[in-house]
């Protein structure tokens, strides 16, 4: 696969390089005066690296992949030239693919931002909603449809959604979609979406084989942005490990809640390693809240919304969190579990420390992980400390609800006994 390349790596620029980022500007990137004026109204004013590279040539109407970890500004790197292609063409959809619920949701956030005040409508097209109102939507023709791909395929093989009029394609996480399946998804969308005269933005945090093989298919000569050599951790995140017993994560994680004021975001391995982590803090008086994947979409909305807005202290999660939380000022990232996926571990830690704020991020590993640590570290291209255990508080037990009044009578109110409940056992579909 040929690539015109441009490599920037943050992190790693030099002071003169840094003082003229900071001095440049929307203004300066080929980008249309409506647009800058909505941008300086959301007071979107200096670039970040990522965007600075993309927007002059996806303006330009080439394919791009960029390759730059989450929280880096990818949304308007990708959304301002859709936005002003649509408005200069005046026909055509944009299409934009992401991988979870969550994303979508804040991509969509981000976008209404600055389409709402160009007249422009997006569509959120998601699994979990209600799929009458978004065949209504999809009628409606919105100019930016923003898909999971599982509940795009169900619109399209249900006929309710063509792509015959998509122009431009965005696949955003692109690694995170291949990580969890969505590759058949991605290439039949891709092979229905005309070839002609469409521009493709591909964005990634890592660059595997597949996400090659994607680009050389279905990629005219893409430009490729490094911003950040992947496994690149925040440089503002201090990170520390624990080596502790699994029986004494839960008296570690209540002293670190004691230390450390502030939302605290705790990742599980499994769901229902974050149902009983949740219940646990409960039972022991702190606010907190799950969020993964047996959750309804109502109830990931609702846990999102109450972390960021400061109703729940602690928000206990699993990957698919993990790029898919957008809340600033979260104090403590805590890997209850390390991850399976170790590459997962820079995206976890990268939900804290953004925007230039400083964050922290502690990690519990097993006395038999420590083989897992040092492959974190060369991920990650840093030692991390391991930090001796504190004197940790005693184990409590959980808080047992206390029921009033007495045990049921066995006698009803006409003074007949009650029958007694036998176990019938359920019939299973397989």
């Amino acid at each position: 696969m040929s690539y015109l390349v441009a490599k920037q790596e943050s992190g790693h620029l030099n002071n003169m390089t840094q003082k003229t980022t900071e001095a440049l500007s929307f203004n300066n990137l080929g980008i249309a005066s409506n647009i800058l004026s909505v941008l300086t109204a959301r007071k979107f004013l200096i670039p970040t690296p990522i965007q600075h590279q993309c927007i002059p040539a996806a303006i330009q109407g080439k394919d791009v992949v960029g390759i730059a970890q989450t929280g880096t500004g990818k949304t308007l790197a990708f959304g301002i030239p859709l936005i002003q292609r649509l408005l200069t063409e005046r026909r055509g959809q944009a299409l934009v693919l992401l991988p979870t619920r969550e994303l979508a949701i804040q991509v969509d956030e981000v976008l209404k931002k600055l389409c709402n005040p160009l007249g422009m409508r997006t569509g959120l097209v998601i699994g979990g909603a209600n799929m009458g109102q978004q065949v209504r939507m999809l009628q409606n023709q919105p100019h930016i449809v923003i898909a999971t791909p599982g509940r795009l395929i169900d619109h399209i093989l249900g006929k309710t959604y063509s792509l015959k009029q998509v122009r431009l394609v965005v696949l955003d996480e692109a690694d995170r979609m291949l990580d969890i399946g969505f590759m058949p998804q991605i290439r039949q969308i891709l092979s229905l979406v005309p070839a002609e005269g469409r521009q493709t933005l591909m964005f990634s945090a890592t660059m595997a084989k597949e996400i090659s093989e994607l680009a050389a298919k279905y990629m005219a000569l893409p430009l490729r942005i490094e911003v950040a050599p992947s496994g690149t951790p925040a440089a503002n995140v201090e990170q520390e490990v624990f080596v502790v017993n699994k029986d004494c994560k839960m008296q570690l994680l209540e002293k670190l809640l004691t230390d450390n004021p502030g939302t605290v975001l705790v990742f599980s391995r499994t769901k229902f390693g974050a149902k009983r982590i949740t219940r646990s803090l409960s039972s022991i008086g702190h606010k907190a809240i799950e969020i993964h994947s047996n959750r309804s979409l109502a109830q990931r909305k609702a846990a999102l919304e109450g972390f960021k807005f400061g109703r729940y202290r602690i928000l206990v999660a699993t990957d698919i969190a993990a790029r898919g939380i957008d809340v600033t000022g979260i104090s403590l990232v805590v890997n209850y579990d390390l991850p399976d996926n170790l590459d997962d571990y820079v995206h976890r830690i990268g939900r804290n420390g953004r925007a230039g704020n400083y964050g922290k991020a502690i990690s519990f590993a097993a006395p038999d992980e420590r083989n897992s640590i040092r492959q974190i570290e060369r991920l990650i291209r840093k030692t991390l400390p391991i930090i001796g255990l504190p004197v940790l508080p005693p184990r409590r037990e959980p808080v047992k609800i206390e029921t009033t009044g007495q045990p049921r009578p066995p006698f009803n109110k006409r003074g007949g006994r009650r029958p007694e409940k036998k176990f019938v056992p359920r019939r299973r579909s397989w």
